[in-house]
């Protein structure tokens, strides 16, 4: 049985999707200029992606992947997604960060390490920043309208929601369609409390 109720896009309720422990999500009349930072963390590769407000719609400001060279260890790489990720942080200054939960699966090593490289990535987040989180299946309904869409499917709409060309890297596209999943979130907390109802997002900050 599917965890969630509905698989179309019309009826999703970031309420169900999205995890957090604190604060709910700052929902205003405009948005404009809102830059996002998505997450995508790996113990090996770190997909991020940025997307901003502008004139109503979310547009791409940058994307790409911290690659761990092979033969480092996991000290090594989870330091690296550190620096690399505080570097960015402070390049790009995003107003909200956006993650992907962690999934656990049967490996319960590569789940460890995953939560590890997880844990390096969040670390890297400034005191004050609002972190969000979402289940990757949330993020692909969100987006194909779909949970149990594949990964070319997201990349797919990530290249057709920014209006990108050329193939995109898996771990950037997932990056990015965790960014894209925060911002449609937001967009219907905003449309929620417009007309009266209760905040949609929730999250928590550093």
């Amino acid at each position: 049985m599917s965890r969630y109720p509905t698989r179309s896009w019309r009826a999703f309720d970031p309420q169900r999707a999205v995890r957090g422990t604190s604060a709910a999500a700052p929902v205003s009349a405009a948005v404009e200029g809102l830059r996002v930072l998505g997450l995508d963390p790996g113990s090996r590769t770190t997909g991020f992606g940025l997307v901003e407000c502008r004139s109503g719609q979310w547009c791409h400001v940058a994307h790409g992947c911290i690659v761990a060279a092979p033969a480092g260890t996991l000290a090594e790489r989870l330091r690296l997604i550190f620096e690399r990720l505080s570097e960015l942080v402070v390049r790009h200054a995003p107003a909200e960060i956006a993650i992907e939960r962690v999934f656990v699966n049967r490996n319960v090593d590569s789940a460890l390490k995953l939560g590890q490289a997880r844990g390096a990535a969040l670390c890297a987040v400034p005191h004050g920043l609002a972190v969000f989180e979402y289940a990757p299946r949330a993020i692909k309904l969100a987006l194909v309208g779909s949970g149990a869409a594949e990964k070319r499917q997201v990349a797919h709409m990530v290249r057709t929601l920014l209006s990108l060309e050329g193939r995109l890297a898996a771990d950037a596209a997932d990056a990015l369609a965790v960014a894209l999943c925060h911002a449609h979130s937001r967009e219907l907390a905003r449309l929620a409390a417009a007309h009266g109802a209760t905040s949609l997002g929730s999250g928590w900050t550093r």
